[in-house]
This record gives C-alpha cells, structure tokens and sequence, in this order.
C-alpha cells in the first residue's frame, strides 16, 4: 500500500469569492470577505441574515446536456461544474483511460436542500401530484457522485460520503486510500453544499450556531477573534483530481502536490459541540502525520477548520497544541479561511485543501482575517489580516463535523 504514492492533477472550485479556482485563490490572498446580506431567499425575519453566496454562476457550459441542468438540485449545479474544471486542469483525456479504473468520490453535508424545500412547499399548497418525479434523485446526497460518473463515463469506485464538514476531507481521504490500495489509478474528490435556504438558515439558527452580525457581514466571520459570535453559512464545491503517480507520470500530467497523509478520528462526545479536550482531533491529526512521515516540526502550514464559533475555535487550538507539541506556539502557521468563504459545510474541506496547494505552489499563507482582538485561548500564530510569504513543502488541512467526525488531510511539495 505505502509504495504507491498520490498526487494532486487537477482542482476545480467555486466559491463566495469567485466561480474558479484562481478568483478564489487571489481572493483568499486579497484577505477579501465573500460575505454578504442573503439574495437567496427572504430573511427579514431571521435572526442570522447574511451567508457567502455564490454569486452569477451558470452551471450550463459545464453539462453535456444543458437539459439536465433542470433535473439537478444547486448543490449538484456546483458539484458537477467543479469535477469539470479539476478534469480539465488535470489535462486528462476521459477517451484515452481506462474509465474502470477512474472513479468519483463527491460528498455533501446535507445534500439537495433547495429541491426538498421546493418540493415541500409544492406538496402543501398544491397535492402530493404537483410534486416532480425528479425530487428523490434531485435531493439525495450521492447524486453529484452518480452525475459525474455518468457524465464521463467513469465506471471505477463510486460514492457520497456524509459527515457534516468533515465530508470533503474524508471524501479525499478515502480516495487517497482507494489508489493507494490499486482499487483505482485516479478519482475526482470532494464536497459541494448549498445549504443557504430558509430551513437551513432557521435550522442553524435557532441551534445559536450562527453570527448575527447582520450591519457588518464581512466583519462576521472571525475565527480565533473574542469577539466572535457563531459561524457564516456558506456555499460552493470544491473537486481534486487525485491519480496514482506512475499514472499521472505516465501520460505527462501537471502534479501540483502529493496527497500525503489521511487521518480521521471521532469525538464521541456530543451531538454538535467539540470534545473540549482536543483529543479526538489530535488523533486524526497524528494519523495523517504518520502516514505521511512526517514529524509535528515539518508542518509549515495549517489550514484550520476555524468555524468562528466561541467553543469550536478554542477546542481546534488545544487539539493543535495535543498533536504538534511545542510546534504548535513555536513555529506553526496557521489561519482560517473561513473568515473570508463563510463555512462551505461538506465543501469547505475540499476548498480548504486546493488553499493548501496554493500556499506551497505560490509561498503565500492565507490569512485569518477580522482577528482583531485575538482570544488569549486561542494562542497561536493565526496568521492575522493580512497574506505572509512563508516557503512552505508540508501543509496540513483540518475538518471536523456534527456528530464528532475528524478527517485531516496532509500535502507536501511534489518531489519526484
């Protein structure tokens, strides 16, 4: 298993900040905030009002047949797009490979919430026979999964993992593992969500999960801040293109990085808030660093899951502070992009990863911005405001989900 090694090809994403890969990136570079009253839907009456939208993007030219855009629900509209752009980045010819050995692992947190809202209210106000025939396969979690494979053809392993926000990583993760063991020689990976309806706004809002800074939405979001108060829905896809080396080698592919390292790890602890001990966490952190072989002091850079919720921030510090030891206040950089994205739930990790994989290839950390006022229990080096250019070969990627999910995903520099 450990001699066949992962690499990055492709990545494809679509985001509050932009609807490519590079907006995003020179967004998250910016420290600009993609944050934003709601257009969505009408919330004049909810306590939360502001969310990071994705914003003029036409899912059409990435369908085979536009038609079939109709019979997709958003979180779909953004899934599909993205594996599009990681496909194309990646330089692969779907004719030119054996399409069982290519296979796609798409999560999403929550799954096709528009099309159930939509549907439902159609249902109360019209009869069950309004309903569409199309709504159980437009709103379950796996269809982006089963819309991608069909649309190239890709008949290798095929599934939707659901774990809240630990999705992407562990839709990644497990395809790391999948290559790893020869099941498969490539698999498009990652989330797409599209939550920001009215019962996913309510939902999280009536848990108190949510900001309420409604005057100042890109000042919302602020992990690691004292003065934060909830999270920033968020929405958009994020995709990889992960191919066994010899693979990639073999047909002259661009490699942006290695896929290390995977671990993953449960809280057991709560339905929604963090083990406050840190040690579920620092588990999975741990694991990726073992399969990755490398050593806490290696890592140059850590995208934390940094939601901006006043336990989750101070409990992802402490789990760091287990799994890195003195590293963690002596040389770690870390920051949280969801200070500018909002938080993409089962797409964030997947967006997360691709920041990595740009901090090494461009030598730029993200910053966390809107830490103005940096909680003491939060101590560590959050990267405040503004970009740093920092060398970095080792990048490590935190997401933790509802129900105690921990899946860490570790990048190096592509050394041949």
């Amino acid at each position: 298993m450990s001699e066949r090694r992962v690499v990055v090809t492709g990545i494809g994403a679509i985001s509050p900040l932009g609807n490519d890969l590079v907006t995003t990136w020179e967004g998250l570079k910016e420290g600009r905030s993609g944050i934003g009253k709601i257009e969505q839907c009408e919330v004049s009456d909810f306590p939360c009002q502001i969310a990071g939208e994705v914003k003029e993007f036409d899912p059409k030219p990435f369908y085979a047949n536009p038609k079939d855009v109709r019979r997709s629900d958003r979180y779909t509209q953004f899934a599909l797009p993205a594996a599009r752009m990681a496909l194309d980045d990646s330089g692969m010819d779907p004719s030119a490979v054996d399409k069982t050995r290519v296979g796609v692992i798409v999560g999403s947190g929550i799954g096709g919430l528009h099309t159930l809202v939509e549907q439902h209210t159609i249902l109360m106000e019209k009869g069950p026979a309004r309903v569409s025939p199309f709504v159980i396969p437009m709103m379950i979690a796996n269809i982006a999964t089963g819309m991608i494979s069909m649309e190239y053809g890709f008949g290798g392993p095929s599934m939707s993992i659901v774990t809240a926000c630990a999705t992407a990583n562990n839709s990644v993760g497990e395809a790391w593992r999948i290559i790893k063991f020869g099941d498969a020689e490539a698999i498009l990976a990652g989330g797409a969500e599209a939550s920001i309806r009215d019962m996913g706004l309510a939902g999280f809002s009536n848990m108190r999960a949510l900001s309420c800074r409604n005057d100042e939405p890109e000042r919302a979001s602020r992990p690691f801040d004292a003065d934060r108060d909830g999270f920033v829905m968020g929405e958009g896809a994020g995709v990889v293109m992960l191919e066994e080396l010899e693979h990639a080698l073999k047909r002259g592919a661009r490699i942006h990085a290695e896929l290390a390292g995977y671990g993953v790890s449960a809280d057991a602890h709560h339905l929604s808030a963090p083990s406050p001990d840190g040690t579920g966490p620092a588990r999975a952190m741990k694991m990726a660093m073992k399969h990755a072989g490398v050593n806490p002091e290696e890592i140059d850079y850590l995208n934390a899951h940094g939601t901006s919720t006043p336990l989750g921030d101070i409990a992802e510090t402490l789990a760091i502070k287990v799994a890195c030891g003195d590293h963690a206040t002596s040389g770690l950089a870390v920051s949280s992009t969801k200070s500018m994205t909002g938080h993409l739930l089962g797409a964030a990790g997947a967006i997360e990863l691709a920041a990595c994989i740009m901090a090494i290839r461009d030598g730029v950390i993200p910053p966390t911005i809107n830490l103005e006022n940096q909680d003491p229990q939060c101590d560590l080096d959050y990267v405040p405001n503004e970009a740093r250019e920092a060398k970095i070969k080792v990048a490590a990627s935190n997401g933790f989900g509802f129900g105690g999910h921990n899946a860490t995903l570790i990048v190096k520099a592509f050394q041949g």
